[in-house]
């Protein structure tokens, strides 16, 4: 849990491969900086633990915001998945500036809750914003007992009292199966894992229960788990695959998607010819496959924004509000990896 101190934006920009103006005007939510460059700054931000340097006029009167990156077992949270995580610090980045709060984005890597209490129990800051996606109930209810004003991002459970900004899992994945009905399929399949990942288990869970809404049966054969990485999702697909092959299949993400699409193609399966796949995500991979992946986008830049505003709420509040759930919507993409049933 060391960290470095004294990086400079120079050192950012060299880490990035780009110049010092461009890492100034991302850190301050300006400029018309591409979405590719952007999430490359802040990523190297984040892999840095920078804490932009407050302004002296300000030294006295600005909060601090910290987002805490955690890994707790690095199966999801990792750099397979990097691109998502810049999206969030980067809607959390433009909306703190315009509240007038700085933001401090810290990573930590294979650490306890007990760690990420006594950082935050030690620490200056107003309010916090913390990566749930690796963390589990239990975690959640440790942390949210310091009664610090915290929201968790990228994970959602009902009866637990604390707040949550997250994507809408039940809606999307119902988008995802009407599309695929409507394209003319009954065999649907669900490919995920069964890493330690809320939205994993969420997205199962919606699969089952909106297989049943729109009529469709589920074929246990049809239901896979596989790894989370690029490596494992493709090797473990291999393994997974047997003869009985559904028409079509939903992954819970894009990774997923891209290991399973390889080992279809490399048991002699066309997509979409033989099998259509869907993803979740939409990262920038998902255009780039072979074929280009039909996938679900959500605005990780809104579900970053809304921590921000949430926090400003409860850190304004004349006395404790209750509980804040925030659920941000789907869209589906469609693309070449989808086609009608023949």
């Amino acid at each position: 849990m060391k960290k470095k101190n004294k990086i400079t934006i120079k050192e950012i920009a060299e880490r990035a491969g780009v110049s010092p103006s461009t890492v100034s005007l991302v850190l301050n939510g300006k400029g018309e900086i591409s979405g590719t460059t952007r999430s490359r700054v802040l990523e190297v931000v984040s892999s840095l633990n920078y804490t932009p340097r407050t302004p002296k006029k300000h030294a006295t009167t600005q909060k601090t915001i910290k987002f805490l990156k955690i890994a707790k077992h690095g199966h999801t949270v990792n750099r397979d998945h990097s691109h998502f995580i810049s999206d969030y610090i980067d809607g959390m980045s433009q909306e703190a500036t315009s509240r007038g709060y700085k933001l401090q984005v810290l990573s930590y890597e294979n650490v306890t809750t007990n760690d990420i209490i006594d950082l935050l129990a030690t620490s200056d800051a107003t309010a916090a914003i913390v990566l749930g996606t690796e963390l589990g109930r239990d975690d959640i209810k440790k942390i949210q007992d310091l009664h610090l004003p915290i929201v968790f991002i990228d994970t959602f459970y009902d009866l637990v009292d604390a707040n949550f900004v997250d994507m809408n899992n039940g809606d999307a994945v119902y988008t995802v199966l009407e599309h695929l009905k409507s394209l003319g399929f009954t065999k649907i399949g669900y490919v995920g894992s069964d890493t330690q990942t809320r939205n994993f288990a969420l997205r199962k869970s919606a699969y089952l229960s909106n297989m049943a809404t729109l009529g469709l049966t589920v074929d246990p054969a049809h239901v896979l788990s596989i790894g989370s990485t690029l490596s494992s999702a493709y090797e473990e697909s291999i393994s997974a695959l047997g003869s009985d092959i559904a028409e079509a299949y939903f992954c819970a993400n894009d990774i997923m998607a891209y290991g399973f699409t390889k080992a279809l193609k490399e048991r002699g399966y066309n997509v979409p010819d033989d099998v259509s796949v869907i993803g979740f995500d939409n990262l920038p991979m998902s255009i780039t496959l072979d074929p280009p992946l039909t996938t679900i986008d959500v605005s990780k830049r809104k579900i970053g924004s809304m921590a921000v505003t949430v926090l400003d709420e409860l850190i304004n509040a004349d006395t404790a509000p209750p509980a804040v759930k925030v659920l941000v919507g789907a869209q589906l993409i469609t693309r070449a990896s989808t086609r009608s049933k023949t």
